[in-house]
């Protein structure tokens, strides 16, 4: 199984490790700092050994990485892994956001149930069971929103069960939330937001919330 460095260092934007297993064109490795997409959050971008990282993917606890066809790897060789950093750092900045604004929503609308997420480097999106217009309180949430991230709290980040691979994050006085994703260590990363209504279908709203440039 790979270790997650990820986890322990979410900043960290290259690592050597080593080849583990080769099927075709998918490799494993015994370590790594390329997040795999889970939780809505999308994989990041990069290289191993310099080569493009076609896909990423979770099987269990392990994770796939598919590279060009050829790429000559055998199990037990060294390699490098680099991730675009830029990337990583708007998956970080509007998943939390993103994490910010559903917490601030579950709390104005008890009972609410989320019907999806994505976080992509440009923008997040929550979809919500909900029969009503859900910009008529974005006032309210913007406000608390912002509140949080100028505050700058710290933000913890661990596992609440190694075994099982099952994570957390919390801030004080505000949440603990279980997420397996790549955290910030404090929300005043995230920076200015910005939130926008879109109606998905009947009895369904979409938050999507994207960063204003700095």
């Amino acid at each position: 199984m790979v270790e997650k460095v990820f986890w322990e260092d979410p900043y960290l934007t290259a690592l050597d490790a080593r080849v583990v297993t080769v099927d075709g064109a998918t490799v494993t490795l015994d370590r790594t700092v390329f997040f795999a997409e889970s939780g809505g959050q999308e994989s990041d971008a990069g290289t191993i050994a310099g080569l493009p990282v076609t896909e990423a993917r979770k099987q269990g606890k392990e994770i796939l990485y598919r590279l060009p066809d050829g790429h000559g790897l055998s199990p037990g060789d060294p390699v490098r892994i680099e991730i675009d950093w830029d990337r990583r750092y708007r998956l970080m900045r509007l998943h939390f956001a993103a994490e910010i604004v559903l917490e601030l929503v579950y709390a104005a609308f008890p009972g609410i149930e989320k019907v999806g997420a994505h976080i992509s480097a440009d923008k997040a999106r929550i979809d919500f069971a909900l029969d009503e217009n859900i910009a008529a309180h974005f006032p309210a949430l913007q406000a608390k929103a912002d509140a949080i991230i100028a505050a700058d709290h710290a933000i913890t980040s661990a596992f609440s069960d190694q075994a099982a691979e099952r994570r957390y994050w919390k801030i004080p006085a505000f949440a603990a939330v279980p997420c397996g994703g790549t955290h910030l260590k404090r929300t005043g990363e995230v920076g200015a937001i910005r939130l926008k209504r879109k109606n998905i279908g009947k009895g369904k709203e979409r938050i999507e919330v994207t960063l204003a440039a700095r």
